[in-house]
Order: C-alpha cells, then structure tokens, then sequence
C-alpha cells in the first residue's frame, strides 16, 4: 500500500503535466489559428471608374467629342435614310406606270442606296467602326490612367481585390469608407 501511494503521486503529477501540455498545445494552437486567420483575411476595396472618369477633364472632353462625332455621323446616315424614303415613295407613287425594265432598274437603284446605308453604318458604328477607333485613341489613354492609379494603390495598400461598381459587378452593400475612388482621383492628381 506504501507503494501504491507514490505511483498515486506520480499519477497526479503526471495527469498535471498532461493537463499542463494540453493547455499549452491548445494556447498554441488557437494563436496559430488566430494568425492564419487574420493573415489570410482578405484586404479589398471598391471603385466606382464612372465618377472617377466623370471628374477628369480630359475624358469629359473626349466624351463630348464622341458625342458630336456620333451625332455627325448618324445625322449623316439619316440624310441618306430620308432620301432612300423619298426615292422608295417616288418609286411606289410610279410603279404602275413603269415597264419591266424601268421597275427593275429602280429597284436596283434602291437596293444599291440601301446597301450604301447599312454600309455607312458599319463603318461607323459596328464593330471596330469609326467611333470603335475614335473612342480608342480620345478614350483609352484617360482609362488607361485610371487603370495604373488603381493598381498603384493596390500594390501599395496590399488589396488582394478591387471591385468596380459602376458597370458589370452588382454590389448590393458597399460601406461607403471602402469606396477608394477618390483616393484614386488624388493619385491622378485630381481635385474632387
């Protein structure tokens, strides 16, 4: 029994120094959960480039003269949709006093004047028309701008996203303090 009494001693020292080390294992183990967690928090902010290119004079320049140009253009497509109008009036008002030959000569004249149309509209407004280019060469490098005072504030802030709500992305809540696009103005240099 003498003996049992040193083994109960040696027990309980033992299950406190288990007791001990699983205290220590668990501190440790929830900092290193902690760290992970705060480390691997992701950093991220949001943008909106429509007021940000809004407030640069550059680009409401350039957006006015895509404007006028635009308006030029299809000012010019509507002159010549008026008179294809006017020529298909003529030719319906004298159809029935044309001979065969004469019908089919006017309606290749109209077919030829449409075609210019829908042509003329391509190359003006389809794709890689010449608004397509114009806005190239006016717009891109203002966006392009933008674009590099993002990133710059993005490497040097550490965000690991930047998310645009002005086109495309729906945010339904965005805290206003993470809006960054005035941050992005004062790096373009620009005076809200």
């Amino acid at each position: 029994m003498l003996h049992a009494l040193p083994l109960c001693l040696d027990s309980n020292l033992n299950n406190h120094k288990i007791i001990g080390m699983k205290k220590i294992l668990v501190a440790f183990t929830t900092l290193v959960l902690l760290t992970t967690a705060v480390s691997a928090q992701q950093r991220y902010a949001i943008i909106d480039t429509k007021y940000i290119l809004s407030k640069i004079p550059e680009y409401r320049d350039a957006d006015k003269k895509l404007q006028l140009v635009g308006e030029q253009w299809q000012k010019e497509i509507d002159d010549k949709q008026a008179i294809l109008d006017k020529m298909y009036k003529n030719y319906e008002a004298e159809q029935v006093m044309l001979t065969e030959e004469l019908k089919k000569k006017r309606e290749d004249e109209l077919f030829v004047k449409e075609k210019e149309i829908r042509d003329l509209q391509k190359k003006r407004f389809g794709y890689e028309g010449d608004l397509f280019k114009e806005r190239q060469k006016l717009v891109k490098p203002i966006q392009d701008k933008v674009y590099n005072a993002i990133q710059k504030i993005a490497v040097a802030r550490v965000y690991d996203f930047i998310l645009d709500k002005s086109e495309g992305i729906t945010v339904i809540f965005a805290d206003p303090k993470l809006d960054k696009s005035d941050e992005v103005l004062r790096e373009l240099g620009i005076k809200n």
